[in-house]
């Protein structure tokens, strides 16, 4: 009696599997068809690398050095050359520490009459102190990591814009910040990003608004780990979402995980609360270090050597997922 409920009981569960199997495959059918695959350009990492290297072979671009002027110029070249106008801020600052430092702000922009609009952002200044190394502290770094990644990486996405057009009715906007990095913990929160500051309540146009903005912060490192930044989450979940959603579809959630970052002072915060556009913040943040930053954090360590094309891949390419989304 019992082998014979026991066979019924597997009949009966043979049958239905059968009947289920049939269901799943025509969902999971119907879920293909309502989502194609979405029709990117390829990131060229090779490029990317090559705008990083250009900035760093400036030196250092430290406000009010030649560095910063040279750079200056090159970057806005560049954005001549990708974009459909470009827009440049000279402004003086006001330090931490008193002193007045010179900000040149650039902003290229893609479709300037579109409506729906997408902020894309990174400092592109050096630290002027190596305050996080154990030699030199008082000496400039390179960062290769920290600004010309993101920069580099903005610079091949305006590239691939100008070859792969996006509607007419989406607009696309690289703001290159200056003066971020010219901060120090006990001058306060604000002493940082200063060229943003300038910007959110100068911007480049009058009453300018964007559907969300995106800041890409140290994002060519190896072994680079992007979890969900606490101001981020506060501000604009749904961006936050967006964009991490868009990293597992492009097959990158090794990258950027669903853990919480903590709460990271950033341009990203300035643009939300001053210019009211809702802003996330795509940073390495660490587990494994005392300063959640990655070892090379403000130290001259911070150059070429630590820069992965790996890395540079997949946030420029769930960019663009985003974008062509």
């Amino acid at each position: 009696m019992k082998f014979q409920l026991s066979l019924l009981a597997f009949v009966l569960f043979f049958i239905a599997s059968c009947n289920n199997k049939g269901e799943e495959n025509q969902t999971t059918q119907d879920t293909t068809a309502t989502n194609p695959v979405i029709d990117i350009p390829a990131f060229n990492v090779d490029t990317t690398y090559q705008f990083i290297q250009t900035q760093v072979d400036f030196g250092p671009r430290v406000p009010g050095t030649k560095a910063q002027k040279l750079c200056a110029a090159w970057l806005q070249n560049k954005l001549i050359q990708y974009c459909d106008t470009v827009f440049r801020q000279d402004a003086m600052v006001k330090a931490g520490d008193g002193k007045l430092l010179p900000c040149i702000n650039l902003v290229g922009v893609i479709h300037p009459a579109a409506k729906h609009r997408i902020l894309l952002i990174s400092h592109w200044d050096s630290r002027p102190w190596a305050d996080q190394d154990t030699k030199d502290k008082d000496k400039p770094i390179l960062s290769a990591d920290d600004c010309a990644s993101g920069v580099g990486m903005l610079l091949e996405i305006a590239r691939l814009l100008q070859q792969k057009a996006i509607p007419d009715d989406l607009g696309v906007d690289i703001f290159f910040t200056d003066v971020e990095d010219y901060g120090k913990t006990e001058w306060g929160d604000e002493s940082y990003a200063l060229g943003t500051q300038y910007w959110a309540a100068h911007p480049h146009v009058s009453g300018y608004k964007a559907d969300f903005g995106i800041l890409v912060d140290m994002v060519g490192a190896r072994g680079a780990r992007f979890p969900l930044e606490g101001f981020s989450k506060q501000f604009a979940p749904t961006v936050q979402q967006k964009v991490w959603q868009a990293a597992n579809s492009a097959g990158y959630s090794s990258f950027f995980v669903y853990d919480d970052g903590g709460f990271i002072t950033d341009d990203h915060v300035f643009v939300n609360k001053i210019a009211g556009i809702p802003t996330i913040d795509i940073i390495n943040l660490q587990q494994t270090t005392q300063t959640s930053f990655a070892a090379h954090w403000h130290t001259h360590n911070d150059n070429m050597s630590i820069i992965d094309k790996e890395t540079l891949k997949a946030v420029g390419t769930t960019l663009l997922y985003v974008i062509y989304q």
